[in-house]
């Protein structure tokens, strides 16, 4: 039997459901702002610049979520994320970094969000660490390592060409729009058409299954934490973009936006099941109630308790799904046993 013909199929018309669902979460939200503030959902040049703010603002943290969403697929976890965005911008701020131009900042950037993502993929895959404690030490490491380079302090980007990607525009779409169209467009190439796609999915599902088949799991599992650190690379472009700025408390929590993202994208915490477009509807779901709450004066205490109880919901109706689906097999299992 060969590798790929023992890899789990997808379940198209489920994923479809759950999109179609995620959408229905964003109309709603859309409505309740149009009757919070109908004065501002009046104007259609508001509406319009407004669409692209919550587009722009989900931009970085979609283009983590893409790499989150494959390590989770491939039943791991990666709490290091927002500590990998903050060590690559202020590495590729330094001054000896700007005096190589955009070019040599760019490529700082994600060299280091690789090779931190190779550290945690080796220490996970060949070190045998459970990945909530090698990532957890990383996210300490990282943030550390990147107050040390910085001495605390915030350091500004210089480079016209970087702090011009955030207020570049193609077609009237920000710059970084596209950017997260491109990663988001690549992800899901790669997990739906490619062996790598079905590999991680298998090696979610059932490692030692998937080891039997012929799949080698620890180059594998080494493999999606670089996709991860990759992706965290090219963010910290985006928000140094943004802000002009690098610092080590940037992206501060991104690694729990990033997860919460994906699981209510449908990403199953256990692994072995997961899209790309229900991460990237899960994002946008977040930063549409980031803006709400921003339009309505509310404070951010009370939209972070409105976004744990989402969480705690998409799990809640994951495992309910997952028992369901688990019993519904075991009930045909028996009626063709009989």
């Amino acid at each position: 039997m060969t590798a790929e013909a023992a890899l789990p199929r997808k379940t198209d018309n489920d994923g479809l459901l759950r999109n179609l669902g995620l959408a229905g979460v964003l109309i709603a939200l859309i409505v309740i702002g149009v009757v919070t503030r109908p004065e501002l959902y009046s104007d259609p040049s508001w509406v319009k610049n407004n669409i692209l703010t919550i587009l722009q603002q989900a931009s970085a943290i979609g283009v983590v979520t893409v790499g989150m969403t494959f390590v989770i697929i491939g039943g791991g976890i990666d709490l290091s994320v927002g500590a990998i965005i903050a060590l690559a911008g202020v590495w590729s701020t330094t001054l000896a970094t700007q005096s190589y131009g955009a070019g040599g900042m760019v490529f700082t950037a994600l060299v280091v969000g690789v090779a931190v993502g190779l550290v945690n993929g080796a220490l996970i895959a060949y070190g045998k660490l459970v990945p909530f404690i090698a990532t957890l030490a990383m996210l300490v490491s990282a943030r550390g390592l990147a107050a040390q380079i910085s001495g605390k302090q915030t350091q500004v980007s210089a480079n016209d060409t970087i702090n011009g990607i955030a207020t570049t525009k193609l077609i009237g779409i920000p710059l970084l729009v596209w950017i997260l169209a491109l990663v988001v467009a690549a992800g899901w190439v790669l997990l739906n058409r490619t062996t790598f796609g079905r590999r991680t999915v298998a090696v979610g599902g059932n490692p030692e299954a998937a080891r039997l088949a012929g799949i080698n799991v620890k180059r594998h599992t080494l493999l999606l934490y670089v996709l991860s650190g990759l992706c965290c690379g090219i963010a910290a472009i985006m928000l140094t973009s943004q802000a002009t700025s690098a610092q080590a408390a940037m992206a501060n929590l991104y690694e729990l936006d990033a997860i919460a993202a994906a699981i209510i994208g449908g990403t199953l915490l256990s692994g072995g099941r997961g899209t790309i477009v229900g991460a990237l509807f899960g994002v946008l779901v977040f930063s549409t109630i980031t803006n709400l709450f921003a339009i309505n004066n509310l404070a951010t205490e009370v939209q972070n308790m409105v976004k744990g109880g989402i969480i705690v919901a998409a799990v809640l109706l994951q495992q309910f799904r997952y028992r369901s689906l688990t019993n519904l097999l075991r009930r045909r299992n028996d009626t063709d046993k009989s």
